[in-house]
């Protein structure tokens, strides 16, 4: 066939300027894309030599080259692939989106199609050449046509090409980028090796490249005649659990993460059904310093047939789990026309849902081993390890309190953020305790612990675990030997919004309403709680007149035991903590006052009620006893300086 000018199809010279101006945000992606092609070709070829073996010729083993020359300002991509005929070239590459590896999927039925594992499916992936070239030369032989049916084909991006027959004697295609003058960074073979690395180092064939050596006299790098791979041409994730070990899984996450540190645990599966995928995750020992940072972008590695498209694909893993690492491998899923951005799809969520429900069976699993069984169990019978159950376990004790110490706090924000796995995220939630140390009781731990005839779990949130400890509102707790749960994360008060019982268990803030014990409470404590509250009433009347722009009410209480006064809100309103963390944080808070409410028992009240006739001596007192009982839950008077005039007043 002599050369032949014909025109693009599909009004391609606006789409070409849209590839190599617009579609493409990442310029050193045309790398990736033309790796893949000519791994497609090879995947091509492959498969149909699984019924004709003579297209394999003399040549049986597949590989991509690249290659550049620094005096031509070209580099070249050579492959060893299926090729292509004069007709396929003008018909695969004279149209924009027509992908060859798509039509061949085409012609495939059933378990053909699922034999064939080829990723191309992106039409204008051969353009993006165009974003480092001003003009491409393909040079091209179908695998079982004669030497003298090569074809060459050139264009320059604009609305033509020029197609010709050539003789070449290797089967394949070589794709030559002449490179514009602001792309001469991309003639470097470390470079090209570096890009390689990251996008195409998983396909399974070598990706070669010519060597280099120092040359002293020259004092630069020389290639030599040797070409050696610059890929790994293996992916990890790929190969069957059984033949990988903990120090390759080890390894293979260090990589990934640019972590140095040995992950707690991690879970390999192949995901099969009506949307198919391979799942490595990894739990961390460590935080990142960047955890708390909600914009910046997290998320596992997506891979597609290993190729590598993106680093943090955050629609495959919700927020409360940005801190896991991985990889996802799929064979098909909605990518925008460049690859780069991921579209939601029903395919995205059921992997979004499958890569939650495994993290959080690890994480389920690594909290049932958390500590190593007792010798004798609770009926009393020995329990008999062997010696390596007794060391795998004491290899697994500790891993779930370290891992909770360094994410717990974000794995709250699950309960908000994701329904579903409400109940189970709720399960492996760990407080601190009224009667434990150390960050250990789960919400299970606590239902078994409860006293008989106890309704309620209760809990108190507060700015630091001391200020929890010593809260005035756990007094009547302490004294009943009533466990409360102590939350001192900033994000407890939100999620705990969101889950209002524990396996059918009410949650009740300490803080919060009138304390109500129930059966707890005997007849005569309520009896004298009324009876207090009645002779008192006169007190309480004056208090809540002086004290009517801070407090909502003021009521005698029975929570109180050695403190005068405490703070309590309504059942459904904001705490007076998240209200001053919503102010700190620049936000505003809901206007609402809190109960004031006292210990008609205490020796400071009962001065308060000597004192109702007082005048301007009540008065202070009252300012007084509200301010102290702010103070106590880790508040500040809104104007401290008065406070301090009154407490020296009374002091002389």
């Amino acid at each position: 066939m002599s050369k032949q000018t014909l025109s693009f199809q599909a009004e391609v010279a606006q789409l070409l300027h849209l590839v190599t101006h617009s579609l493409y945000s990442n310029q050193e992606i045309f790398m990736r894309e033309l790796v893949s092609n000519a791994s497609d070709a090879c995947d091509k070829l492959r498969f149909e030599a699984l019924n004709n073996a003579t297209l394999f010729e003399d040549a049986p083993n597949l590989e991509v080259r690249v290659g550049f020359d620094k005096d031509a300002k070209t580099i070249t991509i050579t492959d060893n692939g299926i090729g292509m005929s004069a007709q396929e070239a003008i018909d695969h590459l004279g149209t924009i989106a027509k992908s060859g590896t798509k039509d061949f999927m085409g012609r495939l039925s059933g378990d053909q199609k699922k034999d064939a594992q080829l990723i191309g499916q992106f039409g204008v992936g051969f353009y993006s050449g165009f974003i480092v070239a001003d003009k491409i030369t393909v040079e091209s032989r179908r695998a079982g046509l004669s030497a003298a049916e090569g074809v060459r084909w050139v264009s320059g991006g604009t609305g033509d090409f020029e197609v010709e027959t050539i003789e070449r004697a290797a089967r394949g295609t070589s794709v030559i980028l002449h490179l514009r003058d602001d792309a001469s960074e991309y003639l470097s073979h470390w470079k090209l090796k570096t890009i390689i690395g990251k996008y195409s180092d998983h396909i399974s064939l070598p990706v070669l490249m010519q060597k280099e050596e120092w040359d002293a006299e020259k004092s630069e790098y020389v290639k030599k005649d040797e070409w050696e791979p610059v890929n790994s041409a293996s992916a990890l994730w790929t190969r069957s659990k059984k033949d990988i070990s903990d120090e390759q899984y080890t390894e293979f996450y260090k990589n990934i993460s640019y972590d140095q540190a040995a992950p707690l645990s991690w879970t390999h599966n192949r995901v099969e059904g009506s949307t198919e995928y391979t799942q490595l995750l990894y739990i961390p020992s460590k935080a990142p310093q960047d955890l708390w940072n909600r914009d910046k972008k997290a998320g596992i590695k997506l891979y597609v047939k290993r190729v590598f498209i993106m680093d943090d694909a955050e629609a495959l893993m919700p927020s409360y789990l940005r801190w896991v690492k991985g990889v996802v491998d799929s064979s098909d899923l909605p990518l925008n026309v460049s690859r780069e951005l991921l579209q939601e799809s029903r395919d995205v969520k059921a992997i979004r849902e499958g890569n939650t429900r495994r993290v959080l069976a690890m994480l389920e699993d690594m909290a049932k081993k958390d500590k190593v069984p007792a010798a004798e169990g609770a009926d009393g019978v020995t329990d008999v390890l062997s010696a390596e159950e007794k060391a795998a376990a004491e290899k697994e004790a500790g891993k779930y309190t370290q891992f909770y110490a360094e994410f717990g706090s974000v794995l709250k924000e699950g309960l908000g953020e994701d329904f579903a796995n409400k109940d189970k995220i709720a399960k492996l939630l760990r407080f601190a305790s009224s009667t434990t140390e150390g960050v250990s009781t789960g919400f299970a731990d606590y239902k078994a612990r409860m006293k008989e005839g106890q309704e309620a779990i209760y809990y108190i949130t507060a700015d630091t675990l001391a200020a929890a400890k010593n809260s005035p509102q756990l007094e009547v707790f302490k004294k009943k030997g009533i466990e409360v749960l102590l939350m001192t994360d900033r994000v407890d008060e939100w999620a705990l919004s969101f889950l209002h019982e524990f396996d059918g268990t009410p949650l009740q803030s300490v803080a919060k309403g009138a304390v109500d014990l129930g059966k707890l409470q005997d007849e005569e404590e309520k009896k004298a709680a009324e009876a207090a509250a009645e002779s008192f009433k006169p007190v309480l009347e004056k208090l809540k007149e002086v004290l009517k722009d801070k407090a909502k009410d003021v009521r005698v209480t029975t929570r109180l035991v050695d403190s005068p006064a405490c703070l309590v809100v309504e059942d459904h309103d904001v705490s007076n903590q998240l209200a001053r963390m919503l102010k700190a944080a620049g936000q505003k808070a809901p206007d609402s006052k809190p109960t004031l409410e006292v210990n008609a028992e205490h020796a400071l009240v009962k001065k308060l009620d000597a004192a109702k006739d007082g005048g301007a001596h009540f008065d202070d007192l009252a300012h007084i006893l509200f301010d102290q009982a702010l103070l106590a839950e880790g508040g500040l008077p809104d104007d401290p300086a008065a406070y301090v005039k009154r407490v020296n007043a009374l002091l002389v």
